[in-house]
């Protein structure tokens, strides 16, 4: 089998592809061919060593696979040799095939592709822990979405409008606007040379419902004051970079709230609630009420120009390796 492993900590440019002996399942595992391995954010922090978990050299990083069980181990029950199903692995899903165990596991609809499905947990997870847990987004609800292009921000968007919310979809480009068009958004902001409160506040008439915010810096204060009354501000994280203090008094007015969304420390926290929550989301893209876009593809040996394209900015939507 192949491996992207980091013999050292730092850039992307420093990751390896290696040759490492077959994996065979143990008691209560299977072996899964990977057919893509989703590229986040955070692995671009392991492999910089700047993540809060700092495992030990050399690893294999990625954490969202898809692709299809080629063995079984004795006592892993659920599921059998061809099922396709997709997982989250922790590390190690930077390879041609992975082990786990069953409860890391879920079946892929049969019509998401593999690159689709290796891409879709941490991003629709996400936003159905973001809207359907914390901010309690309902339909006739107004939800504007930060950083709308990205693959967080396209789920944010299908799931907004799968629940029967309008969606006000912000974006940096006229180009990445086309892309939230396409998913779904009801109205496009372009903040590059727009007025983000004010288009916002208009678009929405008077102030939104629900702010969806992964981006932060300078955008995070202009959106929270176009809030409505009871609005909520939902922090997913700091795309951009620069945390944002925000004048507690704009919270006050209108009895707004900010929430905060980490949903990958509570899916840790709370193993059984998660897979009903990814068992929930899966169960929209079964009945047609979410698509998840197909990400772009890097080969393995590409994964340093896949991180950096991700770290850098310069990809619109989500993107697989494919081993």
């Amino acid at each position: 089998m192949r491996a992207v492993v980091c013999n050292e900590l730092g850039p992307p440019s420093n990751l390896a592809v290696e040759e490492r002996p077959d994996l065979a399942p143990g008691a209560g595992e299977v072996v899964i061919d990977v057919e893509a391995a989703g590229v986040n954010f955070v692995d671009g922090l392991f492999v910089a060593g700047e993540y809060q978990l700092k495992p030990p050299l050399p690893f294999v990083p990625g954490n969202e696979i898809a692709g299809t069980i080629s063995a079984v181990g004795d006592g892993a029950r659920g599921y059998s040799v061809g099922d396709r199903v997709l997982a989250s692995v922790g590390l190690g899903g930077f390879a041609s095939a992975v082990v786990a165990r069953p409860n890391a596991l879920a079946h892929v609809p049969d019509q998401m592709s593999s690159a689709a499905a290796a891409a879709f947990t941490q991003s629709y997870c996400t936003v159905a822990f973001a809207l359907g847990r914390r901010a309690n987004l309902v339909a006739g609800e107004t939800m504007l979405v930060l950083g709308a292009a990205g693959g967080v921000g396209t789920a944010a968007i299908q799931y907004g409008k799968a629940i029967g919310a309008t969606v006000i979809a912000a974006a940096s480009s006229d180009e990445r606007l086309e892309r939230c068009t396409a998913a779904g958004a009801d109205v496009t902001i372009n903040y590059s040379h727009e007025d983000l409160k004010t288009a916002a506040r208009e678009a929405s008439g008077g102030g939104v419902d629900v702010v969806f915010d992964p981006v932060g810096h300078d955008l995070t204060e202009p959106a929270l004051r176009a809030m409505g009354e009871f609005g909520r501000l939902c922090i997913i994280g700091f795309a951009r970079g620069d945390i944002p203090k925000l004048p507690t008094n704009q919270v006050l007015l209108r009895n707004r709230s900010v929430v905060g969304v980490d949903w990958g420390a509570w899916g840790m926290a709370h193993p059984r609630e998660q897979r009903v929550l990814l068992a929930d989301t899966l169960a929209m893209v079964e009945t047609g009420r979410l698509s998840p876009p197909e990400p772009t593809s890097y080969p393995l040996d590409r994964v340093a120009d896949a991180l950096s394209d991700l770290l850098e900015h310069r990809l619109v939507g989500k993107a697989v390796l494919v081993p």
